[in-house]
């Protein structure tokens, strides 16, 4: 039994809010810059749609010798289904430098704790409430705000279909991705405005 009057009831969720303006993204990328492995972490984050829980098992070899295009390929801790990850250019130049370090730190994970085991996910948690308190973000986050983020990025600025997504995210039906896409009151407003 938990003593976090924060913590959820048996049975229902909290949900995290993405981060949707792309000038906040900017913000905790600048917050971040003096932190190698937070400015990784948030980078791999919101480019991969990883779990928390799969983003801490990221491991250092799989980033060294990357190069732009190149595939991961994971198991899911979730759904054990493998799942394949293009890195992309942002993930690259941010995380390879880290990835180095760790390297020459003889670490096996890129996101470790004091032991050198992978970091906890809810450490994430932590990680990310506290970046996004910083800068004075409104709105209800945590670390999942970093797979919505990438879902709702994908959807609104590189015009990415919900069926798309629905594949990415592994969602078994098209209202799982919606719920994850946070269809915003004024996108619905601007549907009815466009003339038939």
């Amino acid at each position: 039994m938990t003593n976090n009057p924060n913590h959820p009831k048996k049975g229902s969720s909290t949900r995290v809010d993405p981060i949707i303006s792309r000038k906040d993204i900017a913000s905790l990328k600048k917050l971040l810059d003096d932190s190698p492995r937070d400015l990784a972490l948030f980078v791999v984050g919101i480019n991969t749609n990883l779990r928390a829980v799969d983003l801490v098992q990221l491991r250092v070899d799989q980033f060294v010798d990357a190069k732009v295009g190149d595939e991961l390929v994971l198991k899911e801790s979730k759904t054990g289904k493998q799942r394949r990850i293009t890195i992309n250019n942002a993930v690259l130049q941010t995380v390879k430098p880290w990835a180095i370090q760790c390297r020459d730190m003889e670490q096996k994970y890129l996101f470790t704790g004091r032991d050198g085991a992978p970091m906890a996910p809810n450490y994430v948690n932590k990680l990310v409430k506290k970046w996004c308190e910083k800068i004075n973000l409104k709105g209800n986050y945590g670390s999942h705000s970093l797979r919505k983020t990438f879902g709702y990025q994908q959807r609104v600025v590189h015009n990415v279909s919900v069926a798309q997504l629905m594949e990415v995210f592994n969602h078994s039906s098209p209202k799982q991705t919606l719920d994850y896409l946070c269809i915003q009151p004024e996108e619905i407003r601007n549907i009815y405005m466009n003339e038939i």
